[in-house]
């Protein structure tokens, strides 16, 4: 499928998915780590927590699926490349809200296990991969 589409197609196929990816874990991220600075949650029941954690994470599968649909289906992408993208970009997110909502400083062992992330996703798409065999 990849052959059948012209580069500029796969290239909006490929912004499309690194969007809904970066939106997606936004809200998982929120998800995941919110409630441990949500004031409206503290001393609540974990059920509550988990509830509230729950519809915050609908949104994410909402643009999560999308995402992995667009970036696979359009052959622009295998699922090997688009979960480790995935977890480049939930590490990039994290980054941020760990900084801004946690008060948490990146420091340079946690930069570094970045970068070695960010290098799996240069190996996991720079080189074409080989061709599965249908049955």
């Amino acid at each position: 499928m990849i052959d059948a589409l012209p580069q500029p197609a796969r290239s909006g196929f490929s912004m499309k998915t690194i969007l809904l990816l970066f939106a997606s874990n936004v809200f998982m991220t929120f998800a995941w780590y919110g409630h441990l600075k949500f004031p409206f949650l503290e001393g609540k029941p974990m059920s509550v927590v988990i509830l509230v954690s729950w519809c915050i994470a609908f949104f994410e599968y909402c643009l999560m699926v999308p995402a992995n649909r667009a970036g696979y289906m359009s052959g622009t992408f295998t699922g090997y490349q688009l979960k480790i993208i995935q977890e480049a970009i939930t590490l990039t997110v994290f980054v941020g809200f760990a900084w801004a909502v946690l008060k948490e400083k990146l420091t340079w062992n946690y930069a570094v296990s970045f970068a070695l992330i960010l290098l799996a996703v240069y190996f996991a798409t720079a080189f074409k991969p080989a061709a599965t065999p249908h049955p």
